[in-house]
């Protein structure tokens, strides 16, 4: 969202509903929740899960391919942009100076003059005045003028002989007058002004349909994550409770105030499901033979956490 990022949010939305009819609408990703109905269009049921799952994993596959191609893309323009910008700010010392210059301002096309460009301190006007006609031979005197300044000092041009040009360089230095690299290319500048508007009418045209992009497929990852975790609680309640199938998901959103509570409610209710597994809560030193624990936590009743904390949603 670059410059609206307060807007994200908003536009953090999922397709889908309870009914039909709502199949095509964008809503908020807890309301998606609420009304979660599978998708018998998308993944049909009477298909093996082996290939349920293998469909998930392609479309997610695809999204995440496209995803890195489109905002490679993206970002190659945007950071070239960016680079192009940067030369615009900063002191006269270190930012380009192909938009405070002008023609008129150096003597061009002569074999023997140049014209240089040389800042200067603020403290140093006066000595840069009195000094600059005889810091070298062959200066062309009153050939200096002010083009622009910064609130660190000023860039003045000078005028002077080709052939004492490094001996002008080196009594400047000397002096804390830095001459800036730079020598008067028309074509050259006008080539950076136009890379410039062109990187921004660029950059301007793919963010539009990549913001439309991103939205539709975040709509349609976001999908796809949630059948996994149905998928998931279905093939997990199998495992522990056989078949044939009877069992009820749930969706439970407490606050965290509550969330201790409800697990102690809930390992009540349903320790007679898996004795043992309560037992352990009750007592975390006690071993559940035949149990590996991983990274998802055991309960007596099946359990997925589907975490929206990355998404702000309270």
């Amino acid at each position: 969202m670059e410059d609206s990022k307060d807007k994200v949010q908003e536009n953090l939305l999922a397709s889908g509903g309870l009914k039909d009819k709502m199949k095509c609408l964008q809503i908020d990703l807890i309301s998606y929740l609420t009304r979660f109905e599978w998708d018998m269009a998308k993944y049909p049921i009477k298909q093996p899960l082996k290939n349920i799952s293998e469909a998930l994993a392609k479309q997610v596959t695809q999204i995440e391919t496209d995803l890195k191609t489109r905002s490679a893309a993206y970002n190659n323009i945007k950071g070239n942009l960016q680079s192009l910008e940067k030369k615009t700010v900063g002191n006269l010392l270190t930012r380009t100076l192909s938009d405070i210059v002008h023609k008129e301002d150096f003597v061009l096309n002569s074999e023997y003059l140049i014209t240089l460009l040389v800042v200067v301190p603020k403290s140093n006007y006066l000595q840069w005045q009195k000094t600059y006609e005889s810091l070298s031979d062959m200066v062309v005197p009153r050939s200096t003028k002010m083009i622009a300044e910064d609130a660190e000092g000023g860039l003045f041009t000078v005028t002077l002989f080709r052939k004492v040009m490094d001996d002008f360089k080196a009594k400047a230095r000397e002096n804390r007058f830095m001459v800036r690299e730079f020598y008067y290319d028309e074509k050259e500048l006008k080539c950076e002004k136009e890379e410039l508007m062109k990187l921004a009418s660029d950059k301007k045209q793919q963010y539009g349909p990549l913001l439309r992009w991103l939205k539709v497929n975040f709509s349609e990852a976001f999908v796809a994550w949630i059948h996994v975790k149905a998928l998931r609680v279905f093939v997990e309640s199998v495992l522990r409770y056989g078949l044939p199938v009877n069992f009820q998901a749930m969706l439970l959103q407490p606050n965290r105030k509550s969330v201790k509570r409800l697990r102690d409610v809930l390992n009540t209710v349903f320790k007679h499901l898996d004795e043992v597994a309560a037992a352990s809560i009750m007592d975390p030193g006690m071993d559940i033979p035949g149990l590996q624990l991983s990274n998802q936590e055991y309960y007596p009743y099946v359990y997925f956490k589907i975490d929206l904390s990355l998404l702000d949603c309270s």
